[in-house]
């Protein structure tokens, strides 16, 4: 099959379900790196979020429609010649994207110092060359190299070649994407050493659940209980109501008297499954991935924190809650102190963020506040649950851990997040996962049906708004599957 040539403007029909888009160049001493990258763009020419850019920090839209697939050398007659490459499967791009922009960033020099660069496009399944596109460039350090964009219900593919003398951060700031303050004056193109990181989410303002109250110091890392096998909880008769909690007293008085109450519709949730007495150590995990990012704005978030105070308040005994937020990669938050609650939402409840050119810690952040562009924003959730296992190992304790997991779906890690929760049965950890919304959870909300595990140690299930269920209910649910699996556990030897 003849491969089509383009020149600078030209277009050509792409038949392929599927294609591959390579930027090929000749690497060698002098020669700067090469980035492809890819952003979906609507009929405005925008993007809708910073999701819509994809590349080698974040490489899979969340669609699946594009993925970026990462560099590699030639060989043989393409000796010496090395490709980076992005892939898109035009029969699951959604129906808003009208534009799939593909384009490229020099890191260290300017395209100018790029030999034999060009733009191949290939059928996806064979390997067939659809078109090609040899781009001539001189001072850029980005450029827009082609499109793949549907006209009259079919998809085409046009030569752009447009270069930018601002960098990546010029031609992202034209589609809409957000670039970091930190970012290195326009002009100027970044260190050989230096490689841009992604672009960020704007982050939402902190959400004022109520007055906050002053810090109290913060006590030193807790001491592991040195306990071989943990112990099964006992359930003490006497302790059925709500638990006095240290540092209650400090709480504003309106929070005060809705941890009171939500106290006790937690010990009553506990005394109607038989676990009355029950203490649990509790982990709490937040979804900050950027398709969060209504629901931290509009306080959602900060609202779900506050009610599972109230549960660590009723199950643990100091009251206090271990927390991590994670996208793109986990990062464990400070823990969660009762009468430090108010001060605690505002700092750390936050949703995650990418930004072009991340070098070192990002300005006028609090020295307790997790860095949220080291976090990201894609749904990587069996990195989380990996760490919060070893933090479990690392730490024993002499009672069961409660993880109390949070996330609005997006799950595509369906078999990583499968062999994580298969291997932590042995453990002593019961995992709630929550369904922010109707979404993709994959294999969390199969996982009570999914066989050769001694006991069942997860726990699903979802929630349209989850503002609107009651206390009551809420806790009813959160707790429903906890209780049985301690007795299961117990008998196991897990416990």
């Amino acid at each position: 099959m003849t491969v089509t040539s383009l020149s600078k403007g030209a277009n050509v029909p792409v038949d392929s379900p599927a294609v591959r888009v390579e930027l090929v160049w000749s690497a060698g001493p002098g020669v700067p790196e090469v980035d492809a990258s890819a952003l979906l763009l609507t009929s405005a020419g925008r993007v809708r979020d910073d999701g819509d850019f994809v590349f080698y920090n974040q490489p899979r839209h969340t669609s699946g429609a594009v993925r970026h697939l990462g560099k590699r050398g030639g060989s043989g007659a393409d000796a010496g010649v090395t490709s980076d490459a992005v892939e898109v499967d035009l029969r699951s791009v959604e129906t808003a994207v009208e534009r799939i922009v593909l384009c490229a960033s020099a890191d260290g020099g300017t395209f100018g110092l790029v030999p034999g660069l060009s733009l191949r496009v290939l059928d996806a399944a064979t390997g067939t060359g659809l078109a090609r596109f040899d781009i001539t460039a001189g001072p850029e350090t980005a450029l827009v190299g082609g499109e793949l964009y549907r006209r009259q219900g079919r998809w085409k593919f046009r030569a752009v070649g447009q270069g930018y003398a601002a960098g990546l951060a010029g031609l992202a700031t034209d589609f809409g994407i957000t670039v970091d303050d930190d970012a290195p004056p326009a002009a100027a193109a970044p260190p050989a050493t230096t490689r841009p990181t992604a672009p960020r989410m704007p982050t939402p303002p902190p959400t004022a659940a109520a007055p906050p109250a002053p810090p109290a110091p913060s006590a030193p890392p807790a001491t592991p209980v040195a306990t071989a096998t943990p112990a099964p909880p006992t359930a003490a008769p006497a302790a059925t109501g709500p638990r006095l909690t240290k540092g209650e007293e400090r709480l504003p008085v309106d929070m005060r008297k809705r941890l009171s109450l939500r106290k006790e519709q937690v010990a009553v949730s506990l005394s109607k499954h038989g676990a009355a007495g029950v203490t649990a150590r509790v982990v709490l995990v937040l979804d900050a991935s950027g398709s969060m990012s209504l629901l931290y704005s509009k306080g959602v978030v900060a609202d779900v924190v506050e009610r599972m105070a109230a549960v660590a308040a009723q199950l643990d005994d100091d009251g206090e809650m271990q927390a991590w937020t994670f996208a793109s990669n986990p990062a464990r938050l400070p823990d969660l102190r009762l009468g430090e609650l108010p001060e605690w939402l505002r700092l750390h409840v936050r949703v995650g963020e990418i930004s072009l050119f991340r070098r070192g810690r990002k300005k006028g952040l609090h020295p307790e506040q997790v860095d949220m562009r080291a976090v990201g924003i894609q749904n990587e959730e069996q990195k989380v649950i990996a760490e919060v296992r070893a933090f479990v190992r690392e730490n024993p304790a002499p009672v069961p851990t409660l993880v109390l997991f949070f996330s609005d779906g997006g799950v595509y890690r369906n078999a990583e997040i499968e062999r994580e929760l298969r291997e932590a049965v042995e453990e002593p950890v019961f995992w709630q996962f929550v369904g922010l919304g109707r979404a993709n959870y994959g294999v969390l909300e199969r996982f009570d049906t999914l066989p050769g595990r001694r006991v069942d140690n997860v726990g699903f299930f979802a929630v349209d708004d989850i503002g609107t269920v009651p206390d009551p209910e809420l806790y009813d649910r959160l707790l429903s599957e906890f209780p049985s699996w301690i007795t299961a556990a117990g008998r196991a030897g897990i416990l």
